[in-house]
């Protein structure tokens, strides 16, 4: 008979042996846990206690799932053969495809979601096919497994809570589970859903953090500096881009191909920046602001990088265009303008509102300087603070178009064009 059954909490006496390999596995899961070990580090351990105590597992996997724009979870597969766990992530698009919804996992997502608390499902495999009722089940039955049990751990008082841990475990051993170690199982898997939820909420932290905030941001942020004022002087490139004729376009564009735009847009210029070295610190609506971090040593090699981080985004949002075109969808040039300088970096705003930024006259000018690409019919403007930090020879890449008056800026300052 097929088992779909779900673990309540139980109260029940243990004898003295399986009482002692349940306190020794529950002992080092929660200490492994407190300390902060990785979910994959901290499953495949699990595994190794599971068989040094008796359980015959042959193969054990465990997902988890995120808080991440691209990533919908990640999973952890460990085989006893090779004592060795494989992590994977999976993408938004896996919720999507067969694999998931016809399988085992989507059972009892579907189970939790109706109010179950902690679904669980065992098949006994070599039974017959009535037993092997996913189709991932006659592939493990095929690779020898005999028995197969999965659990879920994805409740709050019997509301699911979308981030959940599932895992399954699978045996060669021709009789399967024994109740021993059907019954230990059951009992530590609390605790390691408990840990590896712990590990899973710090990733997801971080990770968020540096997707809303960018990477150096998210780590400053996470590491403890969040106090209102909290800030540090750095030197920096600044790289900022901004879309021409945004008005016009965002007028005459309905909302959803507009944000269709946007994303295109700043997709192609984050991966120039992400390949040089670069990194957005945020977006302002249609146009975007991107730092270079250094250090005096490596001055001129970042603004040599972030020059080629321009010139690669020119040519990108080029043939982005054209592809955009070629299916009949809206498409936008963009300007940009380089400057160097130092500039305050750190939290600003109300006590309950803090905005992570960069503030200073460095910040100002390069707005300044991109307002003028139009005027002078140049996509890519750099300031003459930035030409010298670069240290380019005479007939280097830079060309000047004389000086220029920067709105809020007193003095006159020679702007350079980047040749292509």
């Amino acid at each position: 008979m097929l088992q779909d059954i779900s673990t309540p909490l139980s109260t029940r006496a243990y004898d003295d042996s399986l009482g002692r390999c349940i306190t020794e596995v529950n002992r080092w899961v929660v200490s492994e846990g407190l300390r902060g070990q990785a979910a994959c580090d901290l499953f495949g351990g699990f595994c190794g206690r599971l068989l040094d105590h008796g359980v015959p597992l042959s193969r054990g996997y465990a997902a988890l799932e995120t808080l991440h724009p691209r990533w919908w979870g990640f999973g952890f597969a460990w085989q006893r053969d090779l004592d060795f766990v494989k992590a994977a992530q999976f993408g938004h698009e896996h919720a999507t495809t067969a694999s998931w919804t016809g399988g085992v996992f989507h059972h009892l997502a579907k189970r939790a979601r109706a109010g179950e608390r902690n679904p669980c499902l065992r098949r006994r495999l070599v039974r017959g096919p009535q037993e092997r009722d996913f189709p991932a089940l006659e592939r493990f039955f095929a690779a020898g497994a005999t028995d197969y049990v999965a659990e879920l751990f994805d409740d709050r008082d019997g509301i699911p809570a979308g981030l959940g841990v599932v895992y399954s475990f699978m045996t060669d051993r021709p009789d399967g589970f024994r109740p021993h170690d059907m019954a230990l199982l059951h009992a530590v898997l609390p605790p390691l859903s408990l840990a590896m939820k712990a590990y899973a909420g710090r990733v997801n932290a971080s990770r968020l953090l540096q997707v809303y905030l960018g990477d150096d941001a998210g780590r400053r942020v996470q590491d403890g500096g969040i106090g209102r004022g909290s800030v540090e002087r750095l030197h920096a490139v600044l790289w900022y881009a901004d879309i021409q004729g945004f008005t016009a376009i965002a007028d005459a564009a309905p909302a959803h191909d507009l944000v269709d735009l946007l994303n295109d847009v700043f997709e192609t210029l984050t991966d120039c920046l992400r390949q040089h070295g670069g990194q957005v610190l945020k977006f302002l609506g249609d146009g975007m602001l991107a730092t270079f971090s250094f250090d005096e040593d490596s001055r001129a090699q970042t603004c040599r990088r972030a020059l080629d981080a321009a010139a690669d985004a020119v040519q990108a949002i080029a043939a982005l265009n054209a592809e955009r075109r070629a299916a009949g969808k809206i498409a936008a040039a963009v300007d940009l303008a380089l400057h160097v300088g130092d500039v305050l970096f750190g939290n600003v705003g109300a006590v309950d509102r803090l905005d992570f930024t960069m503030i200073g006259p460095a910040v100002n000018e390069v707005s300044r300087i991109e307002a003028l690409c139009a005027p002078l019919g140049c996509p890519v403007l750099v300031s003459a603070d930035l030409a010298d930090a670069a240290a380019l020879p005479a007939a280097g890449r830079l060309m000047s178009v004389g000086r220029h008056a920067l709105r809020g800026v007193r003095e006159e300052r020679e702007i350079y064009a980047l040749l292509f």
